[in-house]
């Protein structure tokens, strides 16, 4: 089995032309959505970046692991405490640990766990390519990394290859060399001037006049980024940059799609293409950034290539990025795993069956600290610390009818509210319960004495 999953970066698949997007940003891409199946709805379950590929490989839910955020202990996975062996559960049980002990040969092209201090991340991995600017390399730079090891590689039965792109990640910094490919073309109809005039009314990171947060000036490097945004050829500046972002790792990927092609094994490789967040463009009031938990952060895009698998078909159920482990485990044959919170969607992959979950609890915790509950059209988001946005506690959402979450409707609808705490306490009851030791024995109302003091110390993290 060979298997390459794609994972780029900040990728709102809103701005992907097989999600309906009005601009040509994803031809490649659109093609993999046509001989697979594409999913509309899943979520990151923790956002942004670190918490969410901790998600990924380590299966479990941020209040599990221990990394919610982006610095201080929340950043950090739990220690194993008292029952670690000589590894750690992670190496056995994490997802490239199982396909590792599943007998592929794994391999990373990515600078993440450096840039993030997450060694965890590399966890189950035979081979690491470090790609070396910490996030800040061009596709063009990763590229060369990913031909060099399929032309050694890519014949070889059993492989699984991730590789990493930070183009469509903030500066947007698709070189000027590229051009602007979408310069004559309309913006997202929902943004007009009296949108933008609206936000610029808004205070806080990522908003219209805050864009760059520290100061107003356009780092000359990254042109395609504005500092702020006061009128509407700054917003097409911003929107411009992203979708080119886009467009350019469109092309990388059609290179290597070309060089399995050419040697003939496209056919019968796994495709997975996902991110790790979305990025807001305007929604929430929020421009180029990636930092509640919202729509516009944590919906992601989701295509799965799988051969012998259904072809050109949309899965609407709502599922998490963490349900990917589970999920590849079953089509390879194997088993979920006791560390892994997701719960598989296999046979929506191969049969058209409907897996979907009733409801998603999707966390924020590195630049506000939110949850949020989606459940039939709506999105609940309970806002714990604001981030310095002005943001009240309660917001509710029709996604439906509100899907870029300008008309806040949560007075309105005080009964949906309630059940979206009812909802949100429910999943927090279950995640204490399901607690991975030593935590799990205070969830379930033990004496805290029967602990060694270590491990009280560590509960009260």
């Amino acid at each position: 089995m060979r298997i390459l999953y794609l994972d780029l970066d900040a990728l709102n698949p809103t701005h992907l032309g097989c999600y309906g997007y009005h601009r040509n940003t994803s031809p490649t891409i659109d093609r993999i959505a046509g001989e697979g199946v594409q999913f509309n709805r899943v979520y990151a379950s923790d956002a942004p970046c670190l918490p969410s590929r901790t998600a990924l490989y380590s299966g479990q839910f941020g209040i599990h692991s221990g990394v919610v955020g982006h610095g201080g202990t929340v950043s950090e996975r739990r220690i194993t405490g008292p029952d670690r062996g000589f590894g750690d559960q992670l190496g056995r049980e994490g997802f490239a640990g199982f396909l590792q002990r599943q007998g592929l040969k794994t391999t990373m092209i990515s600078p993440f766990g450096q840039r993030h201090a997450a060694w965890h991340f590399y966890a189950g991995f035979n081979e690491i390519h470090n790609t070396g600017k910490n996030g800040m390399e061009s596709a063009e730079e990763v590229t060369p990394t990913v031909e060099t090891w399929l032309d050694t590689h890519a014949q070889e039965d059993n492989w699984y290859l991730h590789i990493n792109y930070w183009d469509i990640h903030t500066p947007y910094r698709a070189p000027n060399s590229y051009g602007d490919p979408f310069s004559d073309e309309p913006l997202p109809d929902w943004l007009t001037e009296e949108v933008l005039e609206k936000h610029k009314q808004l205070v806080g990171p990522h908003t219209p006049l805050e864009i760059s947060m520290w100061d107003d000036q356009v780092n000359p490097k990254y042109p395609r980024y504005p500092a702020r945004l006061d009128t509407m050829n700054d917003l097409r500046r911003m929107i411009d940059g992203y979708d080119t972002a886009i467009r350019y790792v469109d092309d990388q990927i059609a290179t290597i799609v070309r060089i399995l092609e050419q040697k003939g094994l496209l056919e019968d490789t796994a495709v997975i293409i996902s991110a790790d967040h979305g990025e807001n463009m305007g929604e929430l009031g929020i421009y180029g950034e990636h930092g509640t938990a919202d729509q516009a952060t944590c919906h992601i895009p989701l295509i799965i290539r799988w051969p012998g698998g259904r072809t050109g078909s949309i899965d609407n159920g709502l599922h998490y990025h963490l349900d990917l482990a589970p999920t590849v485990a079953a089509l390879i044959g194997g088993e979920k795993q006791p560390l892994w919170d997701g719960d598989s969607y296999a046979q929506s992959v191969t049969g058209g069956v409907d897996c979907g979950r009733s409801d998603l609890i999707i966390s924020q915790c590195a630049h506000v600290c939110q949850r949020a509950v989606l459940f039939d059209d709506w999105i609940y988001i309970r806002t714990y610390h604001d981030g310095y946005h002005l943001y009240p506690r309660d917001m509710l959402f029709n996604l439906e009818n509100d899907p870029y979450e300008q008309n806040e409707i949560a007075a309105a609808h005080p009964d949906v509210c309630r059940e979206g705490v009812h909802r949100l306490m429910n999943w927090h009851d279950h995640m204490m319960e399901t607690m991975p030791r030593p935590y799990s024995k205070i969830a379930r109302g033990c004496d805290t004495k029967e602990l060694t003091p270590r491990c009280r110390k560590l509960d009260r993290r």
